[in-house]
């Protein structure tokens, strides 16, 4: 696992390239959908931390342009993401968000706390990092990314869920800032999907500073600032942080179901 390759982002402790030894698991083929998350809300009555604090953060392009003018603050150095009131894994976008047409595409707005209660109900586990990467490598070992090396295919169209156009401000025509169905696309070598782009996935490994990794990617991810959407990559944040690009896999020791 890890890349010490020109693209490896200083300071994130991809490298340098090394070989770890796992034991027998099982992972998801999947990202935990709305559908999975609303059965254990709906069993539980659970509520996640961005409704318990009436706020999560959210892209600004996926908030109507009325309710942008209305959010006062911004995160210094990114302006892109607005805390916006409401938000949640029920309400995507805010107040008159719903998921009615998004019950196959990731949860988002889950801490890792969240997720955590998550897999407590459920039997699972988060993976571990080394855990992720060996299944989002999808038997390729060495390559930039679950399919080689190029990130584009025939006919120069991303083959994950990344930032289309020039980020943060034009999006290329006919792409849509905001996740894809958890099941879109090829899957890797392994059987898993969307491992690279779409949202990023919580793991259960502690990194500097409190801060929990984080594997994957996102749809905001953006060679021009973030090429984080690598195999190989990793980010962190703290538990109780909560975005509309922030989702979870599950996994769990071989002879339990996954998800």
């Amino acid at each position: 696992m890890g890349n010490d390759g020109p693209d490896a982002v200083p300071g994130d402790g991809e490298g340098p390239t090394r070989r770890v030894t796992l034991g027998a698991y099982r992972i998801a083929d999947t990202t935990v959908t709305n559908r999975e998350f609303a059965d254990f809300v709906r069993a539980t009555r659970y509520i996640t931390e961005a409704e318990s604090a009436g706020i999560s953060f959210v892209f600004y392009l996926q908030i109507a342009s009325a309710a942008r003018q209305r959010v006062r603050r911004v995160v210094r150095g990114l302006p892109w993401w607005l805390p916006l009131e409401h938000a949640s894994w029920q309400r995507p976008e805010g107040p008159g968000s719903h998921l009615r047409d998004r019950l196959d595409h990731p949860v988002v707005h889950v801490s890792w706390n969240d997720a955590m209660a998550y897999c407590a109900w459920s039997g699972t586990r988060l993976a571990t990092e080394a855990e992720w990467e060996r299944a989002a490598r999808g038997g390729l070992e060495g390559r930039r990314f679950a399919w080689g090396d190029d990130l584009y295919d025939e006919s120069g169209v991303p083959r994950c869920n990344v930032f289309r156009g020039e980020f943060p401000d034009a999006p290329a025509p006919g792409w849509t800032a905001q996740p894809v169905a958890a099941r879109s696309g090829e899957p890797n070598g392994l059987g898993l999907f969307n491992v690279c782009g779409n949202v990023w996935e919580w793991c259960a490994d502690p990194m500097t500073g409190g801060q929990l990794a984080l594997r994957g990617g996102s749809f905001l991810c953006h060679d021009s600032y973030c090429n984080r959407y690598r195999v190989a990559a990793r980010t962190s944040n703290t538990p109780d942080t909560a975005a509309s690009n922030i989702g979870f896999r599950v996994a769990c020791q071989t002879g339990v179901p996954a998800g």
